[in-house]
């Protein structure tokens, strides 16, 4: 049973927002009550926050789908809707969060550092808060803005200070128990580690963190064993360990080879490794033909360059001098890295002429892709002719209008707001006059209207009835 998962793609929803409601006061003897409509609430977002607890993607394995709440719409009364529950989710120290392209979105190190993974929606604008002195009783309220769905992928890269490199069965899992009270399995086949262990060293007054990483093959860069699964574990840390195996019982393999082999697995896996300070472990010296060949080739690793120790993880030798050297290249790591800042909050308010929206023409349609204008469709509901004039209104007022005629765009011409697979399409009418003057019953526009009998009758004998008075005055200038 699959008990540790260092990479997931998870499937988030942030919830959406509540819709503003469109009420109007009544109570007896107040006739005119006005507009009472609360606004909506506003869904919930996803978190994700680093938690020390856990060192695991496991849950999220097992469920990959997780959303947060929705807002509540609003009431009658001036009542706001509730606001969504935000959704947050514990993720390990050192969590990297990519889109499904593999751009790195957020990288999470360090106890409670947080990222929103999903924005839940706004909450619409009931019809109290549309509410002005030239739309004194709005018959519409405003719809609540769809939570953000997004795909991402969670993979775990542990944080630790020391990470001890080697072939299977090389040792590294009973060094790691020997240094720490970490207690990784152990046996005596290949492949006994399948995950990445940690443990904490004690080495004086310095305090760090040591990894056993699964056993690298030739090939591992490029998927074979385990290696590329857990290569990626040791991009954190600070000092490469290879621990050769001097008692190895394979008659193809020696210490020396087994370094190039590693070392050129690490070369083309890439990640920043290649300048990692490095130690070399010549490990099983407690068997005599250990022994023999450690004392051997030491001379030559040495001349190579790498600081080389002798130990055994069965009698213990060589461990204290081991564990004191990487305290120091750690303490020296840690002193060379830069103070840590604390977060600041930098705002960028935009331009005052910038209008956040631009107009293309694709041969066929004419889009306009911006952040307000493909809120403000969203948050506007189609079947009520006053909740469009009040959308036409909005996009005038931006000026989308007046860049649809710049790129050309005529009467009846197609316009389309938002993505493609997603957008709202009409035929474009410019409009000609906007505001209260165009406004009739709650609920309905002018603009929208369709031509009725009987108004258009009225219409007639007035127009008729005011020829006769132009007439009469122009015969009659002084009257009598």
């Amino acid at each position: 049973m699959t008990t540790f998962v260092d990479r997931v793609e998870l499937h988030v929803a942030a919830g959406n927002g509540g819709h503003g409601c469109a009420s109007v006061h009544r109570e007896k003897f107040k006739p005119l009550g006005g507009p009472d409509g609360g606004n909506g609430g506003r869904g919930g977002d996803v978190i994700l926050v680093v938690d020390q607890d856990v060192t695991t993607l496991l849950d999220y394995h097992h469920s990959p789908h997780r959303k947060a709440t929705n807002g509540k719409p609003g009431e009658g009364g001036n009542r706001s809707g509730k606001d969504g529950s935000d959704l947050v989710l514990p993720v390990p120290d050192g969590t990297v969060v990519q889109d499904r392209d593999g751009n790195v979105l957020a990288d999470l190190v360090g106890q409670g550092t947080t990222y929103v993974a999903g924005q839940g929606g706004r909450g619409g604008l009931g019809n109290a808060a549309l509410a002005s002195t030239r739309r004194k009783a709005p018959g519409f309220a405003l719809l609540g803005v769809p939570g953000q769905a997004r795909d991402i992928v969670l993979e775990l890269k542990t944080v630790a200070d020391v990470a001890l490199v080697g072939y299977p069965s090389a040792g590294k899992s009973s060094l790691i128990s020997v240094l720490s009270a970490a207690k990784p399995k152990i046996a005596d086949y290949p492949f006994t580690t399948l995950v990445p262990n940690l443990g904490v060293v004690n080495a004086g007054s310095t305090v760090y963190t040591i990894a056993d990483v699964p056993g690298l093959i030739p090939g591992a860069s490029q998927g074979r064993g385990l290696g590329l699964e857990f290569l990626r574990h040791v991009e954190r840390c600070s000092v490469l360990v290879h621990v050769l195996d001097t008692a190895t019982l394979e008659s193809d393999r020696d210490p020396v080879t087994d370094l190039d082999v590693i070392e050129a697995e690490l070369r083309a896996y890439g990640g920043g490794l290649e300048d990692r300070p490095r130690l070399v472990v010549l490990n099983k010296i407690d068997v005599p033909d250990g022994q023999d060949l450690a004392e051997m080739i030491k001379p030559d690793l040495e001349a190579r360059g790498y600081r080389v120790f002798e130990v055994s993880a069965v009698s213990h030798a060589g461990l204290r001098e081991l564990s004191f050297a990487l305290a120091g290249i750690v303490a020296e790591t840690r002193a060379a890295r830069p103070a840590e800042e604390s977060t600041r909050v930098v705002i960028r308010p935009q331009a005052v002429d910038d209008a956040g929206f631009t107009v293309t023409y694709d041969g066929e349609l004419y889009r306009v892709r911006g952040e307000k204008p493909e809120r403000w469709v969203r948050q506007t509901d189609f079947t009520n002719d006053e909740a469009v004039g009040y959308l036409a209104d909005r996009l005038n007022r931006l000026g989308v209008e007046d860049e649809l005629v710049k790129a050309g765009a005529k009467a009846g011409d197609g316009v389309a707001i938002g993505p493609e697979d997603d957008a709202v399409v009409f035929d474009w009418e410019p409009s000609l006059a906007a505001g209260a003057e165009m406004l009739g019953r709650r609920g309905e526009d002018h603009r929208f209207d369709t031509p009725r009998p009987a108004a258009s009758r009225r219409r007639d004998r007035q127009a008729e009835h005011d020829e006769a008075a132009d007439a009469y005055d122009e015969f009659h200038p002084f009257g009598g």
